[in-house]
C-alpha cells in the first residue's frame, strides 16, 4: 500500500452515485473468455461450484491457463500482503496474465464495475468486499466452494459459497508516540491533549473500516453490537470536544503527521511503523471489535475458471501463511494451528488479542448501518 489507499478509508457499505459508474468504465483487455466459458475438458466453469466439477486441480489449472487472463479489483499492493500474493500467483501461473484494476475503489464501487462492464472482458472475476455490501448484492456473486472449505468457520462465510471471509483483524488506534503518550481506554481520545489529532477511515456509511470504528467505540462504552447509538455517541462528544480529524488518512498524512491518531484494523495500522518509526498500536482492553474481509466471484465472470483458480490459491495454506505475514489473521487459522501448517513463528508475532471479541453477525451489521444512515451526519456535523 505505497500510500494507504482510498480504499481503507472507503470500503463502501452503500451503492455509489450514477456519476460513479461512469468513472469506473475500464480499459480493454487482452484475451478474456467472454461468454464461452467451457474449459477444454468440456467443463462450463461459469457453473461450477466446487473443484469436482473440474475433476482435479491439474484440470482446473488447465482451464484457467486457456482462458490466460484473471480480471482484479480492488487489491492495493500494501493491503495485507496483496503484493507477495499476486506476484506468487504470478510466479506460480506465468501463462495467466493478471490484470489489477482500479487498486484504490471501494468494496461497493468494485460491484459498479462489475454492473458497469457486464458481458465485457474487462469486467472483474473476483470481488474482495466486506461483509455489508456482500450481503446487499448477493445477486452479484457465483457460488463456490473451495477445497479447504470445511476448515472456514460456518459463521464466516455463506452456506452456499456466495462469499467467503478469508482475512481479518482487530480495531486498533494507532498513534505517533513522540507526540502521544499510549491511550490506555478509548475515553482517553477524548482529553484536551487530542485536539484536533483523531481521524477515522472515511465515512461509516460508506467505509468499512470506520464502520468498524463506530463498533469499536460501540463495544467499549458498554454497548452491544445490536445497538450502535453508543458509539455514535462517543464520536459525537469526540467531534464536540475539538478532536476528531476529518481529514483522509494516508500513509503520507501518517509520515508528516497530520493524522497523528487513528482508527484502523490491526494489520494496517502495523503498516505505518515502516513510514514513521514512532507509530504505534493499541488494542484496548475490554471487549475488542473483529471483522473479516470476503472474496466472491462475479456470476458474469470473463474469466470463470481463473477466478475459481484464484480461490483455490487464496485459502491454501501458503497464501493462508502470506495473510499472516502481512499482519492479518487467515480465515483457517485454527485448523491450520491444528493441522501443524500454520506459520508459528509469524502467528506468535501477532498482537496479543482481547479476551472477549465480538464480530458482528449478518443481522447486526444490516441494522447498524441503517442507523449510520440515518444519524451520523448530524452526530458528526
Amino acid at each position: 500500500m505505497s500510500s494507504i489507499s482510498p480504499r481503507r478509508m472507503r470500503r463502501v457499505l452503500i451503492a455509489g452515485t450514477a456519476a460513479l459508474s461512469a468513472a469506473l468504465l475500464l480499459s480493454s483487455c487482452a484475451g478474456g473468455a467472454g461468454s464461452d466459458t467451457e474449459s477444454a475438458s468440456g467443463v462450463d466453469a461459469a457453473t461450477a461450484t466446487s473443484l469436482a466439477d473440474f475433476g482435479t486441480m491439474e484440470e482446473l489449472e488447465a482451464a484457467a491457463i486457456a482462458e490466460g487472463q484473471l480480471n482484479v479489483i480492488a487489491l492495493p499492493r500494501d493491503w495485507a500482503n496483496y503484493g507477495e500474493i499476486l506476484d506468487l500467483f504470478a510466479e506460480k501461473y506465468p501463462e495467466i496474465t493478471i490484470n489489477e484494476q482500479s487498486p484504490d475503489v471501494s468494496s461497493a464501487e468494485e460491484i459498479t464495475a462489475a454492473e458497469t462492464n457486464k458481458g465485457l472482458d474487462t469486467a472483474p472475476d473476483v470481488f474482495d468486499i466486506g461483509l455489508t455490501v456482500a450481503l446487499q448484492n448477493t445477486d452479484v456473486f457465483a457460488p463456490y466452494k473451495v477445497e479447504t472449505w470445511d476448515d472456514i468457520p460456518d459463521a464466516l462465510k455463506e452456506s452456499t459459497g456466495l462469499f467467503v471471509g478469508d482475512y481479518g483483524g482487530y480495531m486498533s488506534v494507532g498513534y505517533d508516540s513522540s507526540k502521544f503518550d499510549a491511550p490506555e481506554e478509548i475515553g482517553d481520545l477524548l482529553g484536551s491533549d487530542y485536539k484536533g489529532s483523531v481521524a477515522i477511515n472515511g465515512d461509516p456509511t460508506q467505509a468499512g473500516a470506520a464502520f468498524a470504528a463506530v463498533g469499536l467505540a460501540t463495544v467499549q462504552n458498554d454497548g452491544t453490537l445490536d445497538d450502535f447509538q453508543p458509539g455514535i455517541d462517543f464520536f459525537s462528544e469526540l467531534n464536540a470536544a475539538g478532536n476528531m480529524l476529518k481529514l483522509d488518512v494516508t500513509t503520507a498524512t501518517i509520515a508528516s503527521g497530520e493524522t497523528p491518531v487513528v482508527f484502523d484494523w490491526d494489520y494496517l495500522n502495523a503498516s505505518h511503523k515502516a513510514d514513521n518509526p514512532a507509530w504505534e498500536v493499541v488494542i484496548f482492553d475490554g471487549t475488542g471489535y473483529a471483522g473479516y474481509y470476503n472474496q466472491a466471484i462475479n456470476i458474469d465472470a470473463p474469466n470463470p475458471a481463473a477466478a475459481r483458480l484464484w480461490q483455490e490459491f487464496l485459502y491454501s495454506d501458503e497464501v493462508q501463511n502470506l495473510w499472516l505475514k502481512g499482519g492479518a489473521r487467515p480465515v483457517r487459522m485454527e485448523a491450520m494451528i491444528e493441522a501443524g501448517t500454520i506459520d508459528q513463528e509469524l502467528a506468535d508475532a501477532l498482537p496479543e488479542a482481547p479476551a472477549d471479541t465480538v464480530v458482528p453477525t449478518e443481522e447486526q451489521s444490516s441494522t447498524a448501518g441503517t442507523l449510520l444512515g440515518e444519524k451520523w451526519a448530524s452526530a458528526v456535523q
